[in-house]
């Protein structure tokens, strides 16, 4: 294999592994920089680097000249940054179609093409993998002593986990779960995501698709996106709120394209409505919650440091809301589970909401500080309340995540409490 020197495992190798004894290839997808190659390369047995400058970008005009060359070598081949050159997407299809082998090539990829010159979708024969940046519990920044799945078990055991203080989880979001950036200075660990979105703005939107876009108006969304994570805002209202704060007409058409970009570029990742098989009349707002793919490049866009989020806690309380809900998608992943929010025209709603395969699901509410406990798990009540008398699926688990709890346990209504820094899968 040639797994590189210092690499950390991550949850998503699970997956991974099932998927590369499912299809004859498996292409992973996520933002640059999040350890896609890395992992990749803990399963292969050789590589073709698509983008090595190496004799004036050798490996890419190969793709581009002969796609089937730069597929042969020791299986499972790594073929990185494939997107790149999208004809090695059906040169791929081509070789799993040959026979019934599996996990013979991995694909990476930080951007969705156009489909131009992809003939096949690659259905059966390429399955798709998501990753993320790392979680509090890849970082080695949380104990795990609460497991997700033993929640939903009723098994966790209550636990000491030991004080976190606010200047350690603004820490954390300022960082982010960039693998490279974990031994980073503390004092300057803002810098990578604050270049990562210059990169994003100044280069990688018009490597998609070779259009070129209005920098400032760019700039303009991203800043308004960072004002609006972990909430429901729409784009009328961003486009609002644009104008409002930096004077700048952006019309719908814009906005859309630009945030469409965002998406193919895996810098965005939002969290859907929850739906039920509701018999009651309430009507569910279908509306995502907004989200950066991670917290850090909400603070880099809102162009704030550790000491200002310090002082203005209301903000790092939606930045905290958004790394909780990062992680929490991770372990609901992991255990072959989905997560939504949850919010209906009457105002009763939850965080978070994580969805097993078997329908059963639990309610999430997050709070940065321990005062806030109480009347969090006070909603979670009410809410599986008015469910049961509606003749709703009610959750089966209610769970309060907190930020500078020291302790892991249940209370006597039945309401979990867990900090962020000692969940795990």
């Amino acid at each position: 294999m040639l797994t590189p020197e210092g690499y950390k495992s991550r949850l998503a190798e699970s997956k991974f592994d099932e998927y590369l004894e499912t299809f004859g290839a498996v292409c992973i997808e996520g933002p640059k920089y999040c350890g896609k190659t890395w992992m990749a390369r803990s399963r292969a047995n050789s590589a073709a680097f698509v983008g090595n400058p190496e004799n004036n970008f050798q490996t890419r005009t190969m793709a581009q000249i002969s796609p089937d060359l730069v597929l042969k070598g020791e299986l499972p081949r790594l073929i990185d940054e494939w997107q790149e050159v999208p004809t090695l997407w059906d040169a791929v299809r081509f070789e799993v179609d040959k026979d019934n082998n599996k996990g013979k090539f991995i694909l990476t990829g930080s951007a969705t093409p156009n489909h131009k010159g992809i003939l096949h979708s690659g259905t059966a024969r390429i399955g798709k993998v998501r990753m993320n940046t790392m979680s509090l519990y890849e970082t080695g920044d949380s104990t795990g002593e609460a497991s997700l799945k033993d929640i939903f078990e009723d098994r966790m055991e209550n636990a000491i986990t030991g004080n976190v203080t606010v200047e350690q989880l603004i820490y954390y979001a300022v960082r982010g779960g960039w693998p490279g950036n974990l031994e980073t200075p503390e004092k300057i660990c803002g810098n990578l995501a604050k270049e990562y979105l210059k990169t994003v703005v100044d280069d990688d939107m018009f490597s998609v698709d070779g259009v070129k876009r209005d920098s400032r108006k760019v700039w303009s969304l991203l800043h308004s996106l960072a004002r609006n994570e972990s909430t429901l805002v729409s784009n009328s209202t961003i486009r609002k709120d644009i104008g409002a704060k930096d004077e700048i007409d952006v019309d719908k058409s814009t906005i859309s394209d630009y945030l469409d970009i965002f998406n193919r570029l895996f810098i965005l990742d939002d969290q859907p409505a929850f739906s039920t098989n509701l018999r009651s009349s309430r009507r569910i707002l279908k509306a995502s919650k907004r989200h950066f793919v991670d917290p850090s490049l909400a603070v880099a866009a809102l162009g704030a440091t550790q000491k200002m989020l310090l002082n203005d806690l209301n903000t790092f309380g939606f930045i905290f809301e958004s790394m909780c809900e990062h992680d929490l998608k991770i372990y609901a992943e992991y255990n072959d589970a989905n997560m939504f929010h949850f919010r209906d025209e009457k105002g009763n709603e939850a965080d978070a909401i994580v969805e097993f395969p078997d329908g059963t699901w639990g309610a999430f509410e997050i709070k940065l500080g321990a005062n806030q406990i109480e009347a969090a798990a006070e909603e979670l009540l009410k809410l599986k309340s008015i469910m049961e008398r509606e003749g709703d699926n009610p959750p089966k688990v209610l769970c309060v995540i907190c930020g500078m709890s020291n302790m892991a346990y249940k209370r006597p209504d039945g309401v979990y409490v867990v900090p962020i820094t000692a969940l795990k899968p």
